[in-house]
């Protein structure tokens, strides 16, 4: 995700200096599409993930688990544009067909417009994918055969990210990186609490 979605970009984005980012695309193609192919993995991933929890919490409640799947797909979708957004502005300064009645200057513009976009629609992203972490913290909590402090880590850690998104979109000036951190300081629990003790089988068996 990190990877992805700042590293990488952030090789590429000039903040604030659309020439020098659209000199960076045309300078860096593999570069440039390095980032879009780890958003593919991630995309991959964040589908299996959608699956995998709603069969991990679907004896909790099956409607609330399909729900929380329903929007985690939404939210890969929203990413999906987002990304779709990412990847047109190496076209705008390619040689696609169609551009040529562009000055230069105003190919970097309609790119770094296109780059910004895709951080918009990102934040959507954002919002839909902490709302859908927080009814897995619920179900988690609820569960008995996951620990709870891990549901609420992650109830928190999803508040985070939608309380991100849709500050971005509704008050900018209220937005903060600092909300994305309670997620980035729950997946690690989380994630290594799986893959070395998984869940309670005699727990989930008595649901």
């Amino acid at each position: 995700g990190a990877l992805g979605e700042a590293y990488l970009p952030g090789k590429i984005i000039v903040r604030g200096d659309a020439v020098a980012t659209a000199a960076n695309i045309t300078a860096h193609p593999t570069l440039f599409r390095m980032a879009f192919a780890t958003y593919l993995v991630e995309g991959f991933c964040d589908i299996i993930l959608c699956v995998v929890w709603y069969i991990v919490l679907k004896p909790v409640n099956r409607n609330l688990a399909l729900i929380s799947a329903f929007v985690g797909v939404v939210s890969m979708v929203t990413f999906a544009i987002a990304e779709s957004c990412y990847w047109a502005s190496s076209l705008i300064v390619s040689d696609t067909a169609g551009m040529g009645s562009f000055t230069a200057e105003q190919r970097s513009a309609l790119a770094y417009l296109s780059l910004r976009i895709s951080s918009m629609i990102a934040s959507l992203f954002i919002g839909f994918y902490g709302l859908a972490s927080m009814m897995r913290g619920y179900l988690i909590v609820r569960s008995g055969y996951i620990p709870r402090l891990l549901g609420v880590l992650l109830i928190l850690g999803g508040a985070g990210f939608f309380l991100r998104g849709w500050t971005y979109v509704l008050t900018p000036e209220y937005s903060s990186a600092a909300m994305l951190v309670p997620m980035a300081l729950t997946g690690i629990p989380l994630t290594v609490w799986l893959l070395v003790k998984g869940v309670d089988q005699r727990a989930l068996a008595a649901r």
